[in-house]
């Protein structure tokens, strides 16, 4: 086993509706200066939770009832635009562990899942619902299963879809690409020294 298998997750929920959320709204590009990822949860959302304020709104990463949530349920398209890792860090860093939504980019979603933080995809009728239920009582409790790929909460027990390779990764652990590097790096070594490109260099 690469690294730590996941199998079911529990917390509370919080709602993010809107379609078309991409990874510069996440974490506006002046937080990518950092060396490490340490910190970067707490600028999750920051423009968008400012442009909310100044109109007397608040935003779900803002709203003290959502401040323990686990798990995200969004709408379409969730975390497109550019490719940046940073993203899926700054959600996994303020306390996000899992990702229900209506469809993702699919780069954010290879970075989500490198991270061992499952995405499901729902139509949008379940995703409302899921948003209504939440809103409705913020400290109710969901199940997350990667096994069964489903949710079990207040609107009971939902299906709904991730893919297969993914599906794998997270319950056998080999999601951690750099664990498994480490765990076969004989191997890695022997290969290498086979490559002229690499034992030139060596």
């Amino acid at each position: 086993m690469a690294g730590k298998t996941v199998t079911t997750l529990t917390g509370s929920g919080i709602p993010l509706r809107g379609n078309d959320i991409d990874t510069d709204r996440i974490i506006p590009a002046r937080f990518l200066k950092c060396v490490t990822f340490d910190g970067i949860g707490e600028h999750a959302f920051k423009d968008d939770i400012k442009g909310l304020a100044a109109k007397g709104e608040t935003h779900p990463f803002a709203d003290d009832r959502f401040a323990h949530a686990a798990i995200l349920v969004a709408n379409q398209n969730f975390g497109c635009g550019s490719s940046r890792e940073h993203a899926p860090q700054s959600l996994k860093r303020w306390g996000i562990r899992a990702i229900i939504a209506e469809s993702y980019s699919e780069i954010f979603y290879g970075n989500c899942v490198s991270l061992a933080i499952p995405c499901f995809t729902a139509d949008h009728e379940t995703c409302a619902k899921l948003q209504d239920a939440i809103e409705s009582n913020p400290d109710a409790q969901f199940t997350v299963d990667i096994a069964q790929s489903t949710v079990t909460g207040p609107c009971g027990s939902i299906t709904l879809q991730i893919q297969s390779g993914a599906q794998s990764q997270l319950l056998d652990g080999s999601w951690n690409a750099r664990a498994s590097l480490l765990e076969n790096l004989d191997a890695a070594k022997a290969v290498a020294s086979n490559l002229p490109y690499v034992s030139s260099y060596t």
